[in-house]
């Protein structure tokens, strides 16, 4: 069995890190400060994003320790004993003056058991004396900082309005990094025009870069979005289930073993999906990457060459 896995996976769960740092399981609970998001607010944001980013997330409507007490008691209907890591998911969650983000990020610190914080952000909403705050914050809790990037090619960057270069992005991990905070990265498998190729080389990138975790998604189109129109007027390819598969088996094998995987897949709600349908069937997907690891005999980070990885430790 793979070192950093409970459940015979072959990669480093997340389940497995928090219950090896804090002892029992730990329970994300998804909250939506109402922040917004810079490149929105530039023009439509980036073209597969409906606007709701976070869609699991709290109703902004409500104030943070009702979406959190709320998310709570569902996690606490499968498991009545744990810890909680406040998850600040929907929008940028950096997009506000910094008096408003300390009230919220130490209101749920406030809350009995909550032993960290999640914050969901980009790398050009960080100024400086955000970036010192949480530097502070991370002397007091277990914070990680998440960037979205999707993909380290320019090109594909543009094509999806994503609003920054990877130069902005690999300045602000840099950054992040020295002054000793937590950075796990977003990326998305299936963007327009992308090789398999160019997808094994933007997690080598980020293994380079030394980031500590990563959320790997699947492309879906969501109806009412420019990706919609593009997809609709260029029809280009969308990964088969078994493509997706492939790409990230491979993909975890140039990733170090201490980057923790958040997340490898995505579920998207049959109501605002066009496609692709396969998605819909998350554990499926799930049951059948690790298969496709044991039929490879495959392990995260088994294509790694050896490298000062130290700057992970702090993990």
């Amino acid at each position: 069995m793979f070192k950093y896995s409970l459940d015979n996976k072959r990669y480093h769960t997340l389940n497995y890190f928090y219950k090896n740092k804090f002892g029992k399981k730990v329970f994300k609970i998804s909250l939506n400060p109402g922040f917004g998001c810079p490149n929105i607010k530039n023009g439509h944001g980036c073209i597969f994003c409906s606007h709701f980013s976070g869609d699991f997330a709290g109703d902004p409507r409500d104030n943070l320790l009702k979406q959190f007490n709320e998310g709570k008691m569902m996690m606490e209907k499968k498991w009545c004993d744990g810890y909680y890591i406040g998850y600040f998911q929907a929008g940028t969650n950096t997009y506000a003056p910094l008096d408003v983000l300390k009230d919220c990020y130490e209101s749920i610190l406030k809350i009995p058991n909550v032993v960290g914080l999640s914050i969901a952000t980009r790398c050009d909403a960080l100024p400086t004396d955000v970036i010192n705050y949480l530097e502070e914050l991370n002397q007091k809790t277990f914070l990680t900082i998440e960037l979205g990037l999707q993909s380290i090619h320019s090109k594909t960057l543009k094509l999806i309005n994503r609003g920054h270069t990877l130069e902005d992005f690999t300045k602000c991990v840099k950054l992040l990094k020295k002054k000793g905070l937590k950075c796990v990265v977003h990326i998305i498998n299936g963007l327009p025009n992308e090789t398999k190729e160019d997808m094994v080389n933007t997690v080598k990138y980020l293994n380079d870069l030394g980031i500590d975790g990563i959320k790997i998604h699947m492309l879906h189109i969501l109806k009412d979005t420019p990706l919609a129109k593009l997809y609709e007027e260029k029809k280009f390819h969308v990964l088969t289930k078994e493509e997706y598969i492939d790409i990230v088996c491979t993909q975890l094998c140039y990733l170090d073993e201490n980057v923790v995987i958040h997340r490898i897949t995505g579920d998207p709600t049959k109501e605002d999906l066009i496609g692709p349908a396969w998605l819909l069937k998350k554990f499926v997907v799930l049951n059948d990457i690790d298969k496709e690891m044991k039929k490879r005999n495959i392990y995260q980070g088994c294509l790694v060459h050896k490298v000062d990885t130290s700057n992970r430790k702090s993990l």
